[in-house]
């Protein structure tokens, strides 16, 4: 969330309050908490913030076997071993002993099939084959976000691809869905495990 602008983070919660957004198990009940001045007061603070690189994309054909854990997040299994990642996205913590304990400034490394980034960087530079899908449009060139549009650089691969197929099966509603159901319904499962590995994969910062 650091770096994206206010406004953007207020109408994000306005949609978590109303439902046009859902995520019910954390942000519904959050977001209908908060008073209008709190969610101003948030967002002002998370927009001050520098955006730093928080999860590492790397290709891999194979992968820690894991489970799901406390907090939702997924961990190597204690008995060690390794299991094909195949068309996947999993998230391992880069140290557990400090993500049990919640330290954050602990980050992760994401595991994407071979080839997914470069696949994804063509697909967000040119669109696929008779997919007309222009990402900079809204997001800007180095997808750093433009005005109230957001930064698509470096967030996360696994939310990348939950938003992009909540967009397309309509489950994501609110201000932002018209700009993003038309590109999204021409893309397939692998487009979008491509573009969250490449966008995942840029700095913040600078979305290079």
């Amino acid at each position: 969330m650091a770096g994206l602008t206010g406004e953007y983070i207020r109408r994000q919660m306005v949609d978590f309050k109303s439902g046009a957004r859902k995520e019910p198990n954390r942000m519904n009940t959050i977001a209908a908490a908060l008073s209008d001045e709190e969610v101003r007061q948030a967002g002002e603070w998370f927009a001050k913030l520098k955006p730093y690189a928080w999860t590492k994309v790397v290709e891999a054909t194979m992968v820690p076997k894991s489970f799901v854990g406390a907090g939702r997040m997924r961990f190597a299994q204690p008995g060690g071993g390794m299991e094909s990642l195949g068309n996947r996205i999993i998230t391992l913590p880069q140290d557990q002993s400090r993500v049990t304990k919640r330290d954050p400034h602990s980050g992760f490394i994401a595991y994407v099939p071979p080839g997914s980034m470069k696949k994804g960087e063509a697909f967000v530079k040119t669109g696929g084959a008779g997919k007309s899908v222009a990402c900079a449009i809204c997001h800007g060139d180095s997808l750093q976000g433009l005005g109230n549009v957001p930064r698509i650089a470096g967030l996360h691969p696994i939310y990348i691809v939950r938003q992009l197929h909540q967009f397309k099966d309509g489950t994501r509603n609110g201000g932002d869905a018209p700009l993003m159901k038309k590109p999204v319904s021409q893309m397939t499962d692998d487009d979008m495990i491509a573009v969250a590995a490449y966008v995942g994969s840029l700095n913040p910062s600078n979305g290079k």
